[in-house]
């Protein structure tokens, strides 16, 4: 859920709020919401809680990689966001054949198919998992403003976007600092 929620803030932090970006936020948590489902009922104990879980988990996370993929591209502008626009895309159709087979293997009655299934499954879920890491992109570039989105509910106040172009032109007017803020760290890639 945290990584969903950076992800959306540094979006709309950089660039700007979009219908992909909002409906990735929305599908990413979902798909937590239904992995909290699997990891706390297992199949011995809860199997019905266990498959809603993960009938709720498992295409949500292929739709929030797919949506992923698709703003990774949109808002790709130099060549090395255009490699990670490709891998991520490489990425979502391999998670995408490990769910179909994992799903054709799941409603088998062999023994061996069943244990292919959870074979494609765990494919599948290392591939998500991957695909979060190249997040580490992005995130690297990550500021103080990045976390503030949240506060102001939603895009860049005006003070920081005078501080974001006060930088590249002339010097503020003393009343356009009035509401600064004080000077916050320029990366938190350190989570």
């Amino acid at each position: 859920m945290v990584i969903v929620l950076l992800r959306y803030a540094h979006v709309v932090e950089k660039h700007q709020n979009c219908l992909l970006n909002t409906a990735s936020l929305s599908t990413g948590w979902i798909c937590a919401a239904g992995l909290i489902m699997v990891g706390n009922f297992q199949v011995d104990n809860a199997k019905v809680l266990h498959y809603v879980g993960a009938g709720v988990a498992f295409p949500t996370s292929m739709l929030f990689v797919s949506l992923q993929s698709a703003l990774t591209y949109r808002l790709a502008k130099t060549q090395g966001e255009y490699y990670v626009a490709h891998l991520r895309l490489a990425m979502t159709l391999l998670a995408f054949v490990g769910l179909v087979l994992s799903g054709i293997f799941f409603v088998q009655e062999s023994f061996v198919l069943q244990h292919a299934s959870a074979i494609f499954e765990w494919v599948f879920c290392v591939i998500i998992m991957l695909f979060y890491g190249t997040f580490a992109f992005e995130f690297a570039g990550m500021s103080g403003d990045t976390m503030a989105v949240f506060a102001r509910g939603g895009g860049l106040d005006s003070t920081s976007r005078d501080r974001k172009v006060d930088a590249l032109g002339p010097p503020p007017l003393p009343h356009q600092h009035a509401h600064a803020h004080p000077h916050q760290p320029e990366s938190l890639s350190i989570l």
